[in-house]
């Protein structure tokens, strides 16, 4: 107890305000131990260049680079911040397992990481993106499973769907001033594209894909996609953009055809009208790109039309002459047609006069709505083929004959002439054979083509019949050695005449 004070005041010795009592006081103070605000959480204003390829570098860990990326903040019905990365080079197993991978997509609720690739955040076409979503609005206190059928969720993937193809659409744009340097190469010794054909090459499938999948964002994917035409070949890309752009003014159609090369297509007999009026055509060389384009049926009011169909319409034709002359050259063909049809049967629905061709004499279309030749030989060659059922991807045939064309002027002559003939037969044959084949169809019959194809030879070489020549007889082998002897023994004997001729005396020999 603390002795007694003057007036009887007796302080309490844990009592801080006693100055006779000395004591330890302790005064707290917080420091942040980690400066660092999350990149996505920061103004992109305030973030580098080299902070955002440093960011992706941690994010992928697979020693790729992405120099597209966008960074955004969304608001509205539900809010949220994040970052999106475009790989510049495409997994090498991209196409394995398609509907089985997602995009890594790392989801955060307040900065708490939920998942490293939540499914169904963003489309299977888009799989390739790669970044960081960070939202307020989602719960945390709920199971991944109940988190993935929340309806905030699927906002915020339709908003991200939506931000990842604004920023393609900002690539494609700044792209198209870009002009190619032959003197300016990549690496790997390749002449240097523009970033958005970089990112084309190596994810313009998923794009496409994206066409046939996503209804809802298909005209933004549309604007996105690129072709080789018959005005690049095979030097660049086109968009249906710069096609219309270029148009001519009596032109009412965008006119492609499917292959399976820039090569093939280019030199196509459905494209020789086309090509001598000038107008461009799309290649579609990629197995998928046919598939796509049933999704397009027009482009800014432009109909998509296929060379390689019926219907065929250039737009700068005289309606009346046209007619006119369609129907004297039925008239005169009438003959050569209606024995083509009986000939061919069931091959062909039917055989018609075109005006559809410059320098070949003939050419099988197929139905509007129908497969063409490339799509039939696609769905032939896929792994799962059933050869029973390929008859249902058959559409149906028309033959197209040129009426200016020699070889059909000629045949017309010889079906009125000699009807019944075996020549004229074979001739007709082997015309669909060619056609069928200049059109980009299997030949069905291939040994009756065999067949025709020697008949025509036998005829052409004079050959009077194709009974086989007797076997040859072999000479005696014994005979021959003899004769090889004789003809050695014959070699080392000499006259004694030459030699004394040659100055050489009796003796000496």
């Amino acid at each position: 107890e603390a002795p007694m004070g003057e007036g009887g005041y007796a302080p309490r010795l844990d009592s801080p305000h006693d100055p006779t009592i000395k004591k330890e006081l302790f005064e707290f103070e917080w420091v942040r131990a980690n400066d660092n605000v999350a990149i996505w959480a920061r103004e992109k204003e305030d973030v580098t260049e080299e902070e955002y390829a440093e960011f992706y570098s941690n994010l992928a860990k697979d020693g790729t680079t992405a120099e597209n990326h966008i960074h955004f903040k969304a608001e509205g019905e539900v809010e949220f911040k994040g970052i999106i990365y475009v790989p510049d080079e495409a997994p090498h197993d991209m196409w394995d397992n398609y509907y089985d991978k997602e995009a890594k997509i790392r989801l955060y609720v307040r900065k708490v990481l939920i998942s490293d690739d939540f499914d169904d955040l963003v489309p299977h076409y888009l799989n390739f993106l790669r970044g960081v979503i960070d939202s307020d609005d989602l719960p945390l206190n709920v199971n991944r499973e109940s988190l993935q059928q929340s309806k905030i969720l699927k906002v915020m993937g339709k908003k991200i769907t939506r931000k990842a193809l604004e920023m393609l659409r900002k690539l494609a744009t700044s792209s198209d001033d870009f002009e190619v340097d032959p003197e300016d190469k990549d690496e790997k010794g390749e002449v240097k594209q523009s970033p958005y054909l970089r990112f084309w090459s190596q994810f313009g499938k998923s794009l496409k894909l994206g066409v046939i999948e996503d209804s809802s964002n298909r005209s933004k994917l549309i604007k996105l996609l690129r072709y080789r035409t018959s005005k690049t070949k095979e030097d660049g890309y086109r968009s249906l953009e710069d096609y219309v752009k270029d148009m001519k003014e009596w032109q009412q159609h965008i006119y492609y055809i499917a292959g399976p090369d820039v090569e093939t297509v280019h030199s196509s007999a459905f494209c020789e009208k086309l090509h001598a009026k000038g107008l461009e055509i799309l290649y579609l060389v990629d197995p998928i790109d046919e598939y796509a384009m049933q999704q397009i049926p027009e482009f800014d009011g432009k109909r998509l039309m296929s060379a390689s169909k019926e219907g065929l319409k250039f737009g700068d034709e005289d309606e009346d002459l046209d007619a006119a002359r369609g129907r004297a050259y039925d008239k005169k063909f009438k003959p050569l047609t209606s024995y083509l049809k009986n000939k061919y049967g069931s091959k062909v629905n039917k055989v018609v006069v075109s005006q559809r061709m410059e320098s070949s004499p003939v050419v099988i279309v197929t139905g509007q709505w129908g497969n063409s030749a490339n799509m039939e030989r696609i769905m032939r060659a896929q792994a799962f083929s059933d050869s029973n059922k390929n008859s249902y991807l058959s559409s149906q045939k028309t033959m197209e004959i040129n009426p200016r064309h020699p070889l059909i002027i000629k045949l017309l002559s010889m079906v009125e002439e000699d009807e019944g003939g075996q020549d004229v037969y074979d001739m007709s044959m082997s015309l669909y054979d060619a056609a069928a084949l200049i059109s980009g169809f299997q030949i069905e019959e291939v040994e009756a083509y065999n067949e025709r194809t020697l008949r025509m030879l036998k005829r052409q070489m004079g050959v009077e019949s194709f009974d086989l020549a007797d076997e040859i007889e072999p000479e005696d082998e014994e005979e021959e050695e003899e004769d090889e002897d004789d003809e050695g023994d014959d070699e080392d004997t000499f006259d004694i005449d030459d030699l004394q001729g040659a100055g050489m005396a009796e003796d000496e020999l």
